[in-house]
């Protein structure tokens, strides 16, 4: 199979690193964490027999450049880069998306901001811990991230981040992974590079982010949100639980858990091509 058509998009202060593969409606796929269009190689080719697949760098990762490296993440930013995705890529005709985690936060506000630009959102676990009962608790906990960050570096941050995420009574921290495929841990070197500005810029702003909730609502016949069959119990799991409940729609689950995209791809692709069946 030919590779994907590289291109490079100029928005508000950055330049965003592109990829398009297939033919047919668009389907964009907005990563998450500190990955980025590489997190999609394990799904995109098999996707692109039925979609054109657009995956990107988000702002500040890997190869999309910040104007101002030092600048605040903002959700509304990240999702108006989305959007301009959608405007380049699908011009008049709206668009599947799908989003994992941070992404999908940047999916929600896509959807809310520009209905008429979406069919479907696909939002996988995103950590929009604002519509949470016990938010100030949350706040807290971001909050000790970036103060640890700030003052003893990257390694303690993550510790105290992915402390905060695991299971309630799990006192063992996150599951050693499962082995990754090939493609997966030949793009750890980028993945770690991202690391510093996804706990110092992403993480405090995603996760102070409130959706619009009673516009969901509005809109929940476009949205399906999702986790993974063994995140239940986890912080990222929560919010998406709670929203569908809360809009009464139906909670979507994958195969693995919150980085079930890259542990498991071939079912997570054959999943999604399910939801994006309209």
């Amino acid at each position: 199979m030919t590779g994907p058509t590289i291109g490079s998009l100029r928005v508000n202060g950055a330049t965003l690193h592109y990829e398009v593969r297939g033919h047919g409606p668009l389907l964009l796929l907005i990563p998450g964490g500190a990955g980025g269009a590489a997190s999609f190689d394990g799904i995109a080719d098999d996707l692109a027999a039925a979609y054109t697949v657009a995956t990107y760098d988000p702002r500040g990762m890997s190869r999309s450049t910040l104007d101002d490296p030092e600048a605040e993440q903002h959700v509304a930013e990240h999702a108006d880069d989305a959007f301009r995705m959608l405007e380049l890529l699908s011009p008049g005709e709206p668009a599947r998306v799908f989003g994992a985690s941070s992404g999908a936060i940047a999916a929600l506000h896509l959807l809310t901001a520009h209905p008429d630009r979406v069919e479907r959102v696909v939002a996988h676990e995103p950590p929009v811990v604002e519509v949470l009962p016990d938010a100030s608790e949350h706040r807290a906990f971001v909050a000790r991230v970036r103060e640890t960050f700030r003052a003893q570096g990257l390694m303690p941050a993550m510790a105290v981040f992915a402390d905060g995420l695991k299971k309630d009574g799990d006192t063992t921290g996150p599951k050693a992974g499962t082995a990754l495929p090939p493609q997966a841990a030949a793009r750890a070197g980028r993945t770690m590079a991202n690391l510093p500005y996804f706990v110092g810029r992403i993480v405090p702003g995603f996760m102070s982010y409130a959706p619009d909730v009673r516009r969901l609502e509005a809109l929940s016949d476009r949205l399906v949100l999702a986790c993974g069959q063994e995140s239940r119990g986890e912080l990222p799991y929560r919010p998406a639980a709670f929203l569908a409940e809360r809009l009464g729609t139906e909670l979507l689950h994958f195969p693995g858990g919150h980085t079930g995209l890259t542990t498991h791809p071939a079912e997570y692709g054959e999943i999604l091509r399910k939801a994006f069946r309209v």
